[in-house]
This record gives structure tokens, C-alpha cells and sequence, in this order.
């Protein structure tokens, strides 16, 4: 209980930040892709709010990061895997060990059982 409230304690300021800081960027900027077009004013413009532009390259940021961390923890979860195929086997071996009939004790050593 105490870490759900914790988690809203922190995910409500953290709202309000964010929505505090979409309404202070609404003014519309111009995004362009290509550095060498110079910008013609004599052409309309179409631009998107400032706070749009901050959120899409701060998402693509986040998700990038997501899928690199994927690929670097592929290792782990191969070795995950291979764990646990071995450990299914090995249990499956020792099922088969516990089912089996005991085997017969050596005669020597029922002999050496006799003398002491």
C-alpha cells in the first residue's frame, strides 16, 4: 500500500510538470529536416507547438534506448534459456534415477560387510 501511494505521490507532481510545461511552449515552431534549405519567408509556413516537438524526441529517446537495452540483454536471456533447458534436463535425469530399481550391492563388498 505504502509503495502505490509513494508512486502516486511521485506521478501527480510529475503530471503537473509536464502539462505546466506544455502550456508554456504552445507557440508554433517550424521543423525542418534538411540544414542546407535555407527557410523561404515568402512561403507559408506550417509549424507544430514547441511542447510537441520536446515530447516526440524525448519518446524516439526512450524508445531507442529501450530497443538498445533489448539487444544488449539478449545475451542474458540466452543464457537464461540454455539454464534453463540444462535444469529441465538434469531434473528429468534425476526423476529417471529415483524411478530406477537399486542395483545390486558388489559381492566384495558384502564380503567386507561379512568379516567386519
Amino acid at each position: 500500500m505504502a509503495k502505490r501511494i509513494v508512486g502516486w505521490l511521485v506521478l501527480i507532481p510529475l503530471c503537473a510538470i509536464i502539462l505546466i510545461f506544455a502550456l508554456a511552449n504552445r507557440h508554433l515552431v517550424t521543423v525542418n529536416f534538411n540544414p542546407l534549405i535555407t527557410v523561404d519567408t515568402t512561403q507559408p509556413a506550417y509549424g507544430i507547438p514547441l511542447f510537441l516537438v520536446i515530447y516526440a524526441i524525448l519518446f524516439l529517446g526512450i524508445a531507442l534506448g529501450g530497443i538498445a537495452v533489448w539487444f544488449t540483454q539478449a545475451v542474458h536471456r540466452k543464457a537464461a534459456k540454455r539454464y534453463k533447458r540444462e535444469a529441465e534436463k538434469l531434473k528429468s535425469e534425476l526423476d529417471a534415477a529415483r524411478r530406477a530399481p537399486a542395483r545390486e550391492p558388489d559381492p566384495a563388498l558384502l564380503a567386507a560387510d561379512e568379516l567386519a
